[in-house]
């Protein structure tokens, strides 16, 4: 068990894909905790399993133009601890850990609508549907040790590919996305075991109003499903089919400054993490 990478695949990201004018920069610092259970195939002999789960982040992103439309680049890099517990064989067990968790970067592009536009005219555009690409890349730089069953950093890649829909109306924003994860394979896994993961495919869905510019409210919903792990070959009934609802508030801070309120939890959980979640994220704006 990944302590980082538990609730992967249950990111809800509302307004990922719209544009932005180009030469901004954003630094952002952010703390989310999560709590509750974790649901493993009933041939894992844990039962009962609870996790309580504390991440803290920094993150640059900068936005810039490609071949004239608005693209963005982000890096993070998160710190992690927390605590699970659970019976283990009938026994009562409970760990701690903390570290740094795995590096994440994320490039994202509009191919259509969504052109690269600096501050003065993006702020008189007229918005319009857009659709866009992302790639986002998890490195495994988080700690990890091959004797413990629970480690916060995965030792291995990850790999997000997903598409965004955007369309206005008004003052309301209405966004589909579809992506798919993809893993490279553990070698080093509990004991020396080598793990695969089978893909996992999401798709989100999020209806935003906006108050004012940079001020407003969504509601975002998400699910997935895949994710089926291998280990030394012998496949493992725990198939993922999740899903999660949640809302965020985004609220301006003086003029280069906002901050980002965001609580969620899940609807149905099939095999994985039935998490309540709740983040608050500090950003900083400023243009070249």
């Amino acid at each position: 068990m990944t302590l980082s990478c538990i609730a992967a695949a249950q990111d809800l990201e509302p307004r990922a894909y719209s544009p932005s004018p180009v030469g901004a920069n954003f630094l952002i610092a952010s703390y989310g905790y999560q709590s509750g259970n974790v649901l493993f195939d009933s041939a894992v002999p844990i039962t009962d399993a609870e996790v309580k789960l504390n991440a803290s982040a920094m993150a640059y992103g900068r936005t810039f133009g490609v071949l004239g439309r608005s693209a963005s680049v982000l890096v993070a890099l998160p710190y992690v601890w927390g605590e699970a517990s659970g019976q283990v064989l009938e026994e009562e067990r409970s760990i701690t850990r903390s570290g740094l968790a795995d590096l994440r970067m994320r490039f994202a592009m509009n191919i259509v609508g969504g052109e690269a536009l600096t501050p003065r005219e993006f702020a008189v555009r007229k918005p319009a549907t857009t659709l866009g690409a992302s790639l986002t890349v998890v490195a495994p730089t988080g700690q990890y040790d091959p004797a413990k069953l629970v480690n916060i950093g995965s030792n291995r890649w990850s790999f997000k590919s997903e598409v965004g829909l955007s369309h206005p109306i008004g003052r309301w924003y209405f966004e589909l996305y579809g992506g798919v994860w993809l893993f490279t394979d553990n070698k080093n896994f509990f004991g020396g075991s080598l793990r695969e993961q089978k893909p996992i495919a999401t798709i989100q869905t999020h209806v935003s109003y906006t108050v004012r510019p940079r001020l407003w409210v969504s509601a975002n919903a998400t699910y997935f499903t895949g994710g089926r792990t291998v280990i030394n070959e012998v496949i493992n009934a725990d198939l993922q089919k999740n899903s999660r609802f949640g809302v965020q508030a985004s609220i301006p801070v003086g003029g280069r400054y906002s901050v980002k309120f965001s609580w969620a939890r899940g609807l149905v959980t099939r095999i994985g993490g039935d998490f309540n979640s709740f983040g608050i994220a500090w950003q900083y704006l400023w243009f070249d």
